[in-house]
């Protein structure tokens, strides 16, 4: 009798593989978890600065404890004038330079004015994920006024994280409401365990390189528009879509199938560890709903358009949508460029990566896999 033989795991890119231990975050098809409570409890009853100092301190903070590390991030929110007029110079001069490579700049120019830098004892590296946390938005909003030909504006001490966020991209005050949705978001991106984003900085900071250095790395592979680049990818895919539905030149469902006939890679479905449903994605879209209701019901076009989108991908392919998706419908819906969705989640996630640098570096080993060598066998240089 033949016995079957099991298809041999594809493991490239390490799918399916555990590298490391963490205590951070756990990932699995039912649950996203920080620190032993879940997205839904946190998105539904914490604050972005709570999950912040949940995620780099290592607990949750009680009333005192986030009254202090609130007023360190509001006290470290300025940048250095060389740094503000180099990213405006960047804006004026390259105005095409994508954000997310101005960003990696700005923190790589914040280095050299940090004091700790060199510095990867661990009080020094809380240090400095509370400065990259607090700075991070003020070279977002810098660079975003300066493309709009505006003056950037100070930081407002007044604010919350997500609402000083809003106010230095836009020099607007945010509504509630937009201020509330954009901190949902924040906590949504902030974290998510081995991602390739966290394990870029983990490589880094295994070699015993510092923070900032890791964290101009994480935001090289949060670029990628397979990673993070995703968000904007699919607001980009859904306007094509509206572009070329609205008039009834062509249904939703005959574009749908035209993408799946080229093999076109739709962005915002699918997820690497979630087979049944990205845990966050449900959360935003309904908190974008909310925005749309409240604030700019035309908006609510993308949402009905997105809902559709999703249907066919689940009938056709069974995948389902990731939280980049609803992003880009709810970031699109409160008027933040599209170019500056990827930044915006950098000023979430520098404090699940900061939170990976301190781990690595607190119990550190080189990371240094080994590779399957296919190419030429062994042959003589003078043949």
């Amino acid at each position: 009798m033949t016995t079957a033989t099991a298809k041999p795991m594809d493991t490239r890119g390490l799918a399916g593989q555990a590298v490391g231990d963490t205590s951070i975050c756990s990932v699995n098809q039912t649950q996203l978890i920080y620190r032993g409570y879940e997205i839904a409890d946190l998105a539904a009853h914490a604050t972005f600065e709570e999950v912040a100092h949940l995620l780099l301190v290592g607990h949750k903070p009680s009333a005192e404890e986030l009254a202090a590390f609130d007023a360190v991030l509001k006290a470290e929110r300025s940048i250095p004038t060389h740094i503000r007029d180099a990213i405006v110079r960047i804006a004026k001069d390259t105005p095409d330079a994508h954000p997310m490579s101005v960003l990696r700049s700005a923190v790589s120019l914040l280095s050299h004015d940090d004091a700790d830098c060199e510095d990867n004892g661990a009080e020094a590296e809380l240090r400095k994920s509370m400065r990259l946390l607090a700075k991070i938005p003020t070279c977002i909003g810098v660079h975003q006024m300066a493309l709009d030909g505006k003056t950037p504006v100070e930081p407002d001490s007044n604010l919350s994280h997500a609402a000083n966020l809003l106010w230095c991209m836009s020099g607007e005050k945010p509504g509630e409401i937009a201020a509330r949705v954009t901190d949902v978001s924040l906590i949504l991106y902030a974290e998510h365990d081995f991602n390739a984003s966290t394990f870029t900085c983990r490589v880094i900071s295994s070699t015993n390189s510092d923070m900032h250095s890791a964290v101009c790395g994480g935001i090289g592979a949060l670029k990628g528009n397979l990673h993070g680049g995703a968000n904007e990818a699919a607001m980009d895919m859904l306007k094509d879509i509206m572009t070329d539905t609205e008039g009834g030149a062509m249904t939703v469902d005959a574009w749908m199938q035209r993408a799946f006939t080229e093999k076109r890679k739709l962005m915002g479905f699918g997820h690497r560890v979630y087979k049944n449903g990205d845990h966050r994605a449900g959360i935003l879209r309904e908190w974008g709903l909310k925005y749309a209701a409240e604030e700019n019901t035309a908006s609510k076009k993308w949402f009905d358009l997105g809902d559709e989108v999703q249907d066919i991908m689940l009938r056709e392919k069974n995948i389902h949508p990731n939280v980049d998706f609803p992003c880009g419908m709810t970031y699109f819906a409160m008027g933040i460029p599209v170019p500056q969705y990827t930044p915006i989640f950098v000023a979430s996630r520098i404090t699940g990566w900061c939170a990976h640098i301190m781990e690595q570096h607190a119990n550190n080993r080189i990371i240094r896999p080994l590779a399957n060598y296919v190419g030429a066998a062994l042959r003589n240089w003078c043949d």
